[in-house]
């Protein structure tokens, strides 16, 4: 059989797990280069019958399935498949199957892009490495606000390394009780107000088409001059013009970004040049940790649905 893996960016999907016992019987390909064009795709997908995609890099939609018609199992990483179109997979009767995915990750590095910004790591580490020295002020979080939206479990745990920090923690979402709020160690507030009184914003939803452009234009206009907005989740989430405005002009101090509208990011896109943002090309999840279930659990479904008792389906 032919076991195609997408988007194997740092070349490791072989590495991290034993694939010693699939590869000895079966053709398997890593690709570790992004297949934008369809068509190329296709090609070079070729007879696959089994897909394994890494998280939603490459959307599997069903213009995409109906050209694969030998297909027969899909292996997406993680819990979420919102670029895989399940149900044209069920219907042309692929199975499809997913993995465990670490709860802490992404909220580490969102912290970490938070303290990267108040302590302005990035410039201080370009002015050493160009054989300058110190340059500018940094700033402590300790006493700061930080403004959660989305107090789930993401957002609980940036919650709680806000508090370790000694910040000040408020939170809002559109359903958020004070008694949610306050198990994670969060005041609830009002939207307005979470962007008017934070001096850094992290954003923690889930995408949909509620909560697309959930930060908008107006919200942003409501930030302190000083203040930080993070988005760790999804790049939709937050009015990306709007925000690229408010950090040309001004208005708000800058940015920490992991996910964007457009990835891979377009090589001329502001993001990659902007003094006022942090950047990190998606990687919350890109851990070694994460990368090993990731591969193991992928090994895991191939091999059981090879052996008719396939493991992790998706159900209707």
């Amino acid at each position: 059989m032919r076991i195609v893996l997408l988007d194997d960016y740092q070349g490791v999907s072989l590495e991290l797990a034993d694939w010693s016992r699939i590869r000895g019987s079966h053709d398997v390909v890593a690709f570790r280069d992004h297949i934008a064009d369809g068509d190329e795709l296709v090609r070079r997908l070729g007879a696959v019958d089994v897909l394994c995609i890494m998280r939603e890099r490459t959307p599997v939609m069903r213009s995409l399935l109906e050209k694969l018609p030998s297909l027969k199992l899909i292996v997406t990483t993680g819990h979420a498949h919102a670029s895989l179109d399940h149900k044209a997979a069920m219907e042309r009767g692929i199975t499809v199957c997913t993995t465990a995915s670490s709860r802490f990750a992404t909220a580490e590095l969102t912290f970490a892009l938070l303290l990267a910004l108040a302590r302005q790591i990035v410039s201080q580490h370009n002015s050493v490495r160009a054989g300058g020295w110190q340059l500018g002020l940094g700033q402590d979080v300790r006493g700061k606000t930080l403004g959660v939206i989305g107090l789930g479990n993401l957002g609980a745990q940036v919650a709680g390394f806000g508090k370790a920090f000694g910040m000040n923690v408020v939170g809002w979402s559109q359903n958020l009780t004070d008694e949610q709020a306050a198990a994670a160690g969060a005041k609830r507030v009002s939207k307005e107000e979470l962007f008017r009184t934070s001096d850094f914003i992290t954003v923690h939803y889930k995408l949909s088409a509620r909560s697309t452009g959930i930060v908008g234009a107006a919200d942003i206009a409501l930030m302190k001059p000083t203040a930080y907005l993070l988005n760790t989740s999804r790049g939709p989430l937050i009015d990306e013009k709007a925000m690229i405005a408010a950090l040309t002009e001004g208005r708000i101090a800058g940015a920490g970004l992991d996910v964007f509208d457009d990835e891979p990011l377009p090589r001329d896109h502001f993001f990659r040049t902007s003094p006022h943002v942090v950047v990190t090309p998606h990687v919350g999840y890109v851990s070694r940790e994460n990368y090993m279930t990731y591969y193991r659990e992928t090994v895991e479904n191939i091999e059981g649905w090879l052996a008719g008792k396939p493991v992790r389906v998706i159900k209707a």
